[in-house]
């Protein structure tokens, strides 16, 4: 018998060869009908709780999104729950992370690393855009509905894959307020 943990593995399993199937399909020149336009920046805006993907000022797509515990400011330090401000780049993607998916956000900058450091502070690091957790201890609405990552952006898993599909590496992401 199979127990709930392991039908979520086996789920994120199921969703990870579908995307790797997809990636292999569409390759990093893909283009044809029905093609997914890769975005050349991300805005996030953190009071609408909005992704936004942009090829110049085309908008190709906007997602709702979870911050941290502590959403409202920069992020100043490590453990602070805040969701950086900034610009920064994604930087790296990771299929075998906790979560469904995840991008690396290329924080804490030179400026963050500066302003961290005359504080005394460690300026944190480890900030992603991802989606639910894999093993997660709350219901799929909890997720959707409140600020619950470490300093992290979250999305539901179906826009994890859209926005993985749609951003190559070294996208510039803009986190504004």
């Amino acid at each position: 018998m199979i127990n709930r943990g392991q039908c979520l593995t086996v789920k994120s399993l199921c969703a990870m060869l579908i995307l790797d199937f997809l990636i292999m399909m569409a390759g990093e020149s893909y283009v044809g009908a029905g093609e997914l336009a890769a975005a050349d920046h991300v805005i996030v805006r953190k009071a609408e709780r909005k992704l936004y993907l942009y090829r110049g000022d085309e908008l190709l797509g906007s997602y709702r999104i979870q911050l941290g515990l502590n959403p409202v400011g920069h992020k100043e330090r490590e453990n602070d729950y805040r969701t950086p401000e900034g610009h920064y780049l994604l930087a790296q993607k990771n299929t075998r992370s906790s979560y469904f998916l995840s991008i690396q956000v290329s924080y804490p900058n030179v400026e963050d690393q500066r302003r961290a450091h005359r504080r005394g502070w460690m300026a944190g690091g480890a900030i992603m855009i991802h989606g639910f957790p894999n093993s997660p201890s709350h219901s799929a609405a909890y997720y959707a509905t409140t600020d619950w990552t470490n300093g992290c952006i979250a999305l539901s898993n179906s826009d994890m894959i859209e926005v993985w599909m749609r951003t190559p590496e070294n996208t510039p992401i803009d986190i504004l307020p």
